[in-house]
């Protein structure tokens, strides 16, 4: 079996010999113990993102074991978890735009969460970062990876059990270090036969040191002649002796001293020959593998590229709907997808809104209409001066002409019905004033006001409202009222909070025509107070009602065909968020209209073959 030498003078089997290639070692995880010795659960409540119907709800959120839980409430934990996820593989995003949100994702399955604030999202987040690296899945540094190749100044502490079959394709880097061996034996022998010389050496040196004392101590009187050949000879037997004799020309024990340097500095010359000639192959050897390494590192690099554009991909189709398509600034979804998806959604809820008409007209319903003396006073409730500055407004400028430099542009006509709007946007928030004028042949102003303002029938002709109620009545013609409108996807949910008052304006002189009114103006109130559901909308509107009557022929009593109700109808309306101004202007123009036609359609079939009340 052929061996190897090291500095230390050991030998290495072939078997055992060093490697240039390397080997190709697994990433090993290190897990340590977590920085508390252990990991305490955390919970809360977090808004999750359910679907885009229902939008955010809050849920009971648990983190323990490096498994998050969540809970319909925090009561409702003996019945088990609604769902959970495994932290071991979860990607936590943090939102770019959202300071209060996180996305927590494993594989195809994302769940939306929202803390009430940033802090709490922070919390969050550390305590879920916490739990990973106690269960051995945390940050990058506990991955360790071993080296791959073993260096040649490595081999003075220890040698690789790596096998020479490494070497499988490199026959001349393998032919070099079989020559290195065989020279490594030549040098063995050589510096053994020349350690044998230097001992001789040395010992001979001692021997005629040890001579010449003796000498000298026992002929102290007797002093020895010198011979000019340079041997000293002794004096008392009169014999002449040589004391040191010089070398042979072979040197001791016969070694050829001058053959033997020749010799190790041919060995020597040979092996640094090819020590030069190795490097010089085990440098193209390693330009060989970086160019391989780079090469494979390069196809990784594309791999991981279109590994990530497909994700991208995969989570834009099977998430589509969740809370990243939402209206906003920063939403994922174009103007034009936007407006298609607020179109389609709004012909949906025509739909069903016809399926139940037909089942409303079915049921008939009687309503007294109270008289006009209960609507004419103001009242004595807290909001009695900002009502009557609405209604003054709305007398002065809702009644204004549109023309002049008011900028009103029509953009509905259909019959006696005209829209008009006016563009304005603050802060990229559209807040365009509608204005719309129409006339309704066969009832009163006063009717019209009635079930514009009554409660009681609102669902019976409200098609956008999900649900309402009266949070205060404030006297017999002012109530306030919360109602949430219903969903348009993307667009967010809204709701509104509004103090709603119906009024009978008083006739300056007999000519002016017979004039009620109805406002809707947004306030504040504690019994209703914003939430994350909803975004909560402002609005400021006026319905205006005048009856013209035209006298009837002859002496019959005046009909319904001999009434007129001019309607003028404004709504300045704030969205409350931000959502695309075309789509927002497309809806207005497309809803107003159907909302006036159906209203006052209903007005007319209530109050068909009924008593005119003025």
């Amino acid at each position: 079996m052929n061996s190897s030498p090291l500095p230390n003078g050991r030998l290495l089997p072939d078997s055992q010999s060093w490697n240039s290639s390397g080997s190709d070692e697994d990433l090993e995880a290190e897990p340590g113990p977590g920085p508390h010795g252990g990991v305490l659960e955390f919970s809360g409540v977090l808004s999750k993102w359910t679907n885009y119907i229902h939008g955010w709800q809050d849920r009971w959120v648990m983190l323990k074991n490096n498994t998050l839980s969540y809970y319909k409430s925090q009561d409702e934990r003996e019945y088990g978890c609604r769902g959970s996820l495994c932290l071991s593989k979860a990607v936590i995003t943090p939102h770019e735009f959202d300071e209060c949100r996180l996305d927590i994702s494993v594989n195809d399955s994302v769940w939306y969460l929202r803390a009430q604030d940033p802090e709490h999202r922070n919390q969050w987040i550390d305590s879920i970062e916490l739990h990973r690296a106690e269960s051995g899945y945390g940050s990058e540094s506990s991955l360790r990876r071993h080296g791959s190749m073993l260096s040649l100044t490595s081999a003075t502490s220890g040698y690789s059990a790596t096998s020479t079959s490494s070497f499988k394709k490199g026959h001349s880097l393998r032919e070099k270090l079989s020559e290195m061996e065989t020279f490594r034996d030549i040098l063995c022998r050589q510096v053994d036969t020349l350690q044998k010389y230097f001992d001789g050496c040395a010992d001979a040196v001692h021997r005629d040191e040890l001579q010449r004392d003796k000498i000298v101590e026992d002929d102290e009187d007797d002093f020895p002649t010198t011979r000019s050949d340079g041997e000293f000879l002794h004096n008392n037997n009169g014999s002449k002796e040589k004391l040191f004799q010089c070398l042979s020309h072979k040197g001791i024990n016969g070694i050829d001293f001058k053959g033997e340097a020749i010799t190790f500095k041919a060995t020597t010359a040979g092996i640094l020959a090819t020590l030069s000639h190795c490097i010089d192959l085990m440098v193209k050897r390693e330009d060989s593998w970086q160019k391989r390494l780079d090469k494979e590192m390069e196809k990784r690099r594309r791999v991981e590229e279109a590994y990530k554009s497909a994700l991208c991909e995969l989570k834009k189709k099977s998430h589509f709907g969740g809370p990243d398509y939402e209206e906003g600034p920063n939403s994922l979804i174009n103007e034009d997808e936007f407006f298609d998806a607020v179109e389609a959604a709004l012909d949906r809820q025509d739909k069903i809104e016809e399926q139940s008409q037909c089942e409303k007209s079915r049921i008939l319903r009687s309503n007294s209409v109270p008289s006009g003396d209960a609507y004419s006073t103001v009242g004595s409730h807290r909001f009695a001066e900002k009502v009557e500055e609405m209604v003054k407004n709305h007398m002065t400028y809702s009644l204004q002409d549109v023309g002049g430099d008011a900028n009103w542009q029509l953009v509905v006509e259909e019959g006696e019905m005209k829209v008009y709007r006016r563009e304005v946007e603050e802060n990229g928030i559209v807040l365009d004033p509608l204005k719309a004028t129409h006339s309704v042949k066969g009832v009163t102003g006063h009717e019209v006001c009635h079930y514009f303002w009554d409660t009681d029938v609102r669902n019976d002709w409200e098609t956008t409202v999900e649900n309402f109620s009266v949070v205060e009545t404030l006297s017999d013609n002012a109530v306030i009222i919360y109602q949430t409108h219903k969903r348009v996807w993307p667009a967010s949910q809204r709701d509104v909070l509004y103090l709603s008052a119906i009024r009978k304006i008083v006739a300056n002189n007999e000519n002016d025509p017979d004039t009620w009114l109805v406002c809707n103006f947004s306030v504040d109130h504690e019994k209703a107070q914003p939430n994350n559901r909803c975004v909560r909308a402002k609005i400021n509107i006026g319905m205006i009602c005048q009856t013209l009557v035209s006298p009837p022929e002859g002496n019959k009593e005046i009909s319904r065909d001999n009434i007129l109700c001019k309607i003028t109808y404004v709504a300045n309306v704030n969205p409350g968020g931000w959502a695309p101004a075309s789509v927002l202007r497309a809806v207005a123009k497309r809803e107003y209209p159907k909302f006036l036609k159906r209203f006052t359609s209903y007005v007319q079939e209530k109050t068909a073959g009924k008593p005119i009340l003025f």
